[in-house]
């Protein structure tokens, strides 16, 4: 069963906004801290967005004014809102839940992830 499943992704000129959803198979998946990762091609995966158990919002500094995370529990949902698109945000988008005994901003600490989906900016 997938757990986490990303949608919102295309293409965007850049100065452009997109809205990426990922949406969970279950409350369970939702619970506690999600993260929103991406990788471009020929670079390592980075955590650019992060939303705790009290709803603090952490960010990279790529992305800190652009990029807005939120969750909405009713729909066990969690965006990310991109605006001010660069070329350089082109890349696959992850979201990832379940984190165990380590830092937020490691892939390998989140039980469940997604497929992701893919934004590519246009200059």
């Amino acid at each position: 069963q997938v757990q986490l499943v990303e949608s919102g992704g295309g293409s965007v000129q850049a100065g452009g906004s997109l809205k990426l959803s990922c949406v969970a198979a279950a409350y369970t998946y939702t619970r506690g801290t999600m993260t929103w990762f991406r990788q471009a091609p020929g670079k390592e995966r980075e955590a650019i967005a992060h939303l705790d158990n009290i709803r603090r919002e952490i960010y990279a500094d790529s992305v800190k004014g652009r990029f807005t995370i939120s969750k909405d529990n009713a729909k066990n949902t969690l965006y990310l809102q991109m605006n001010s698109l660069k070329s350089e945000d082109s890349a696959t988008y992850y979201c990832a839940s379940g984190r165990y005994g380590c830092e937020w901003f490691s892939w390998d600490c989140y039980k469940y992830r997604g497929q992701g989906t893919q934004v590519t900016v246009s200059s």
